[in-house]
């Protein structure tokens, strides 16, 4: 009986031992593949962010060359719609990236879905860089906001992926920590460059290259800038300060303007008046 017992005993104890091994085993090859999968999404998101800090640097390069006054002409203007074309390709991935595409492509999700995108800063430079891409007026003045915003990528990847770098930290680190905590300047130097440019095209209506539509879709742009909460306040302030300049002169030097202003104003409100009645 006690020899009974003990081989029962020795039989239930080899098959939990069986069981444990194939749990284990089972456990193993389980947590390989979802390692493996880790590791790939990893690298696979470091390519990514590769990618895009190469279309930045790519972009920063070509406007350079745009702008620089020893570039042949052909060469310039080949540059110059270059970086307008890299410029938007990233920001479409930024906001592929970040918001994905619409669930569907019924009227109302694609509605919903362009209602969040649209006061985005990457909405924002897509619709600016669509703007000089398919206009024929080469401005190179509407480069500095493209310099600008591929600087700050570029300082910010190389800062977090090149910091123990020994030749990052001797050429580079200095420049790129300005460029780092200075982003309001560089922001704000953006809004000057893009409000002036709106200037500009303002006067290019009455010259024989005018780009009327260029100029009323850009006016509408800058009117998104002035309201989108991630330009809001860089806008409201240069045009608070550009007010301040402005009026001043206005009143002093061409009270006339603000008559003719509100002349102009005035007749479509007579019209619709005449036409209620």
């Amino acid at each position: 009986m006690n020899k009974w017992c003990i081989t029962q005993d020795k039989w239930i104890n080899g098959v939990i031992g069986e069981a444990r091994a194939r749990n284990a085993g089972s456990t193993a090859r389980t947590s390989g593949p979802s390692a493996g999968s880790g590791s790939n999404t990893t690298s696979l998101r470091w390519d990514l962010h590769t990618i895009q800090f190469s279309v930045n640097a790519w972009v920063f390069i070509v406007a350079v060359l745009a702008i620089f006054p020893l570039v042949p002409k052909s060469l310039s203007k080949r540059a110059y719609r270059l970086s307008f074309m890299g410029t938007a390709c990233s920001s479409v991935y930024s906001l592929y990236a970040l918001y994905g595409r619409p669930r569907a492509w019924t009227l109302q999700v694609v509605q919903v879905y362009f209602q969040s995108v649209i006061a985005t800063k990457h909405f924002i430079y897509f619709i600016y860089c669509l703007t000089f891409v398919t206009s024929h007026l080469c401005l190179n003045f509407a480069l500095i906001s493209i310099l600008c915003r591929s600087l700050e990528r570029i300082a910010k990847f190389l800062r977090h992926n090149f910091s123990r770098s020994a030749l990052y930290r001797k050429y580079l680190e200095d420049h790129y920590v300005w460029v780092e905590s200075n982003t309001t300047t560089l922001s704000i130097l953006s809004s000057y460059a893009e409000i002036g440019l709106g200037g500009l095209l303002l006067v290019s209506l009455f010259l024989p290259v005018a780009m009327q539509h260029c100029t009323n879709f850009y006016v509408l742009l800058l009117k998104l800038m002035y309201h989108a909460p991630v330009s809001a306040s860089y806008h409201q302030s240069v045009w608070a300060k550009i007010g301040r300049t402005i009026n001043p002169l206005i009143l002093r030097y061409a009270p006339f303007l603000i008559i003719s202003c509100i002349l102009w104003l005035s007749i479509p409100v007579f019209w619709i008046l005449w036409q209620l009645n």
